[in-house]
Formats: C-alpha cells, structure tokens, sequence
C-alpha cells in the first residue's frame, strides 16, 4: 500500500512536455489502420451533429450560417491538431451567441472578426504564461449559474424565428426591453413557422428519448427542409435570409485596422478570451472523465488561440471546445484528435458538394435546435442542489445568474468569483473559531494503550493507495488536488482519501470527489472515504458522494480491515 499527503507539488514538466499536441502524443503511441476507422467513423458521427448546429449557432450569433460552417472547418480542425485534449471537438459554441451579436450589434462584422483574432492573442498568451490553470479557480456555482443565465438569453433572442414573427429593424437587446417588445409583436407570428417549431422541437425531444444514437438534429432539420420544399411553406430560410451558402472557403484576409479599433473592440476581445478558456477546459475536463485520460491545459488554451486567429482570418467566428459534441465524439469510439480533424473535413465536403441544399432550410428548425440546446445546457438538477446545498451557494448561484441576464456575461463571472471568495473566507472564519483549541504545532505525546499494533504489511499491499488532503477543500484547491487524486496506478483496486485535516469542503470540491469516485468506478476501484467531520459529509452527500458510490469510515484502520475482510481467504495446500 502506498500513501501519499497532499502537500508538495508535482515535479513540474518541461516547457515541450507542457506543449506537445496531443495529436503528437497519440502518433507517437503507435497509429494503427483500426485507430484510423474509429476516428473516421467518430469524425462521421460528431459532423452529422455539428452540421446543423454550426448554422444555427451563428445566425442565433447574428452572422451568416456559412460564417458557423467555416468556424467548425478551419477553427475546429485546429483545435484538435495542436490542443491539449486528446478528444477536444471545437466550432461556435451557445454559450457565445449574446457576447459575438452584442458584438455585431456595437461594432458591425469586421469588428467582431477583430476581437475574434485578438482573443486569440490573448488565449495564446495565457496558454503560455501557463495562467490556464487559474481558470479551474472559477467557483462551480458561478459555471452553473452563468451557464444557465446564458441559455435563458439565448432563448430569448430565438422566440421571433421560433413564432415566425414579422417587424422591420432589430429587436432590443437587454432582457427586460426585449421580452414586452416581442409581446406587442405577438399579433404579427406566423402559424406555418410556429408548427414548424412546435413540430421540430417534439421530433428532436421524441428522438432524443426513443431513439438516443440516431443523429436527431440533422433528421428534424432535413425533414423540415424538405417539407418547406415540396409543401411551399411561407417560412424564412437560410436562401431566403442569407442567399444560401458559398461552395468555396473564402481566402484569408485581415479586418480593417486601426488604433480606435482595437481599442473599441478590446473589450469584447477580453470576454471572448475567458468564456472561450473557461468553456474549452471545461468541455476538457468532460471529456477526461468520460475517457480517464488528462488533458494539458495551457497546451489547450494555446491551440485555441491559434484556432481563433485562424477562425477570423477565414471570416468565421469565436471558436471554443464544445461539451456536446466532444461528449458525441469520445461516445463514437474515438481514438484521438485525428478524429476532430476528420469532423471538419466532413464539414469542408458538404461545403464543397452539398450547399445548395442548405437553401432550404427554414429558420424556424434552427430555432428549434437552439431551444433544445438552451433546455440541455442548464444544469437543472446541479441548479436545484445548489440552491438546496446552503445558502452561501444559493447567493452565488443567484447573483451570477441574475447577473448574467440583466447586466453581462463578464460582470456575472467577475462578482461571482468576487461573492465565492468572500463566501470562503467566511467559512474559514467559522471553522478557525471552531478550532481554536487545537495547537498550531502538537505536542508531544506518550504511547499508550490506545493505539494498535503496528502492521507492517498494510505498507506492502500494491492493490491499496491512500492519499491524505490537508486544510480547506475549496474552489482555489479542487484543480490541484483533484489532478492528484486523479493519479491512481493501474494496480490500485482500492482507493483511500482521508479527510480528518479537512476543516470543510465546498460545493466545488465536493464536486471534484464525486467526479474522482464516477472515473474510478469505471477503472474498477473502490472508493474509501475516512475521517469526515459532520460538516464535509453532508456537504458531501448533496453532492451526491454517498453510496453505494464510495464507502465511508471512521478511519483508515477502519478502512482497511473493511477491504481485507471482503477478499477471499486463500485455500489450504493439499
């Protein structure tokens, strides 16, 4: 058995280890014609689902479905050459649709194309400072809270395509303008376009439930193609709308610049630049617990970057790692990123061959993919036990989420941390006071009776590892020590975590061991959990760390005579 204290840092690597693609990192494990089907076949399966999502993404985003087309191509065939995630599938993102039209709306294209490719300037530049490990600091709360306000706006700049809604000019842009101003609207929707919607969104949900592995998206929007066709349904499509979509990548080129430009558009460039860090290693980090496999963030973030400038140069938009579509690809049997390059030249192929078709795809199905898409990024059940878990979580969660709606993306992240901070430093405050009586250095103490006998073989069993995590398991702590824990041998069964230095855990950390137990469990490892004060078990427990997916005890003493009474006792010699 080995045993560890989470004290001391990793030995650090070197500055090429730190920076090879993963891409190098699978070719140099030996690339069979097998590994090459899987990633085909993958890059196949993530293509049918991006497809439609590409478009919809971009005219949700205020640019044309060809811009989302060329951001999947180009941006997405670079994230997973030169990223840091061996599964990392990269396009326009959802959660980027009100920061790029607020974008267009104060700067025109040209301005957004700009702060695309400095946010790219400025990903690089963080991959390289090696800061992209801060960015796991952001507290869980504030993720799920923002994530969930960012659905909700989404939503709402979808309901004129959704009701086919007719008036001249744009709509406002804050929440609590644009909701009465689409109601005046309601007199002008169309029924042809609203059943389309209604129709689509039951068809996605219906195959969702009934038929999971089929590709969903695409079915609805080719159906609902082809009926606007043949039915001569008086809907906006993409023709209609935007002229269909060019046969050709257009040739690089860079915006107009100038001074006032970069200047105007820095900002935008700097919202960009964290909800891309933040979005990509968090679709990371999905896709290494699903696989077991470790991402290298600051390798990650540098890929992006140099995706972003790509992305732009080509006229596409923001580019970011995708949780949908890298969880659709490491569930299509992927092997490595060839797979993510293969997606996007799939994508490059429909350009090539099939775009006139795409002319006749109605706005109103893409809305509908949207709709759906909002409903699946808001955590509904991590909401619920957020506001349940305590009333410090509740308060984050809720500010950044209002947050996020009325005022802006950056401003919620900013006050969230901001809220998750001083939450932590009130918690610290409670169990400083709790703890007074203890010493700041122990004393030294006789042996007595109360401690057993020393039992040299419990250091020599190789199936058993525990790992002992000292102070507060907070947010600012959880990357670092869950990227420890996440180090366990191939030929540990059993793994021991000891809690009795941990004053407390918050909902961050506690998410971090629930994530540690789910991967170890589909490694074939037990889970022991030792040493919980009342406190970090129930938080624990909301969290869903409860059996019987770890099992919990007094100590590890206790633990351990538990793992050796459940293993058979070897048979006599005859």
């Amino acid at each position: 058995m080995s045993t560890q204290t989470l004290s001391s840092p990793p030995v650090r690597p070197s500055f090429v280890e730190l920076y090879t693609p993963k891409l190098v990192t699978v070719l140099r494990e030996g690339y069979s014609f097998a590994n090459f089907r899987a990633d085909f076949m993958a890059g196949l399966t993530v293509a049918i689902v991006a497809l439609p999502l590409s478009m919809a993404i971009a005219i949700g985003s205020h640019a044309t479905p060809a811009q989302g087309l060329y951001t999947s191509i180009v941006g997405g065939f670079l994230v997973s050459a030169l990223g840091g995630s061996r599964f990392q599938i990269g396009g326009p993102a959802g959660a980027f649709i009100v920061l790029v039209a607020a974008t267009v709306q104060q700067h025109g294209m040209d301005g957004l194309i700009l702060a695309t490719i400095l946010s790219g300037l400025m990903l690089m530049a963080i991959g390289y400072l090696r800061l992209g490990t801060y960015i796991k600091f952001i507290p869980y709360p504030v993720t799920v809270g923002f994530t969930a306000g960012i659905a909700v706006t989404i939503f709402s700049g979808e309901i004129k395509p959704l009701l086919g809604l007719s008036f001249s000019g744009g709509e406002p842009g804050p929440l609590l303008e644009k909701i009465p101003f689409l109601w005046s609207k309601l007199p002008s929707f169309s029924a042809a376009a609203l059943a389309l919607s209604l129709a689509s969104i039951a068809l996605l949900t219906a195959l969702r439930m009934w038929r999971p592995r089929w590709p969903a998206m695409l079915i609805v929007v080719a159906l609902a193609a082809a009926a606007t066709a043949f039915l001569k349904l008086p809907v906006d499509t993409i023709g209609s709308q935007f002229g269909g979509i060019p046969r050709e990548l257009p040739m690089p080129a860079l915006p107009q610049l100038s001074l006032e430009k970069v200047q105007a558009v820095l900002p935008n460039a700097i919202s960009f630049a964290l909800l891309g860090a933040i979005e990509s290693l968090l679709s990371a980090v999905v896709a290494d617990s699903m696989t077991g496999r470790r991402h290298r963030s600051n390798c990650e973030l540098v890929g992006q970057g140099v995706a972003n400038i790509a992305s732009g140069l080509f006229g596409g938009i923001c580019v970011t790692g995708t949780v949908a579509r890298t969880a659709t690809n490491v569930r299509a049997g992927a092997h490595g990123p060839l797979s993510g390059m293969m997606h996007s030249l799939f994508l490059l192929l429909f350009i090539l061959v099939a775009a006139p078709l795409a002319s006749y795809i109605p706005l109103a199905v893409l809305a509908a993919v949207l709709a759906v898409v909002c409903w699946n990024m808001v955590e509904r059940h991590a909401f619920a036990t957020l506001l349940r878990a305590s009333r410090g979580d509740a308060a984050v969660l809720l500010a950044t989420f209002c947050i996020t709606l009325f005022r802006g993306l950056t401003e919620a992240i900013v006050v969230g941390f901001a809220l998750g901070s001083v939450l932590f430093i009130h918690r610290m405050s409670q169990t400083t006071a709790i703890e007074t009586h203890m010493p700041l250095v122990a004393d030294d103490m006789p042996d007595d009776g109360s401690r057993g006998a020393y039992d040299e073989a419990s250091q020599q069993d190789p199936t058993v590892i525990v790992y002992r995590i000292s102070g507060a398991f907070f947010f600012g702590a959880a990357a670092s020590i869950g990227t420890v824990l996440e180090r366990i041998g191939e030929t540990h069964r059993h793994l021991i975590v000891d809690f009795s230095a941990v004053p407390f855990v918050d909902s961050t950390g506690a998410r971090t061991i629930e994530g540690l137990a789910h991967k170890a469990a589909q490694r074939g490892v037990s889970v022991y959990l030792t040493g919980l004060s009342a406190g970090v078990k129930k938080e624990l427990a909301v969290q869903g760390v409860r059996a019987p997916l770890v099992k919990k005890a007094f100590s590890i003493e206790q633990a351990l005579a538990q793992i050796r009474s459940k293993r058979p006792t070897p048979e006599a010699p005859a």
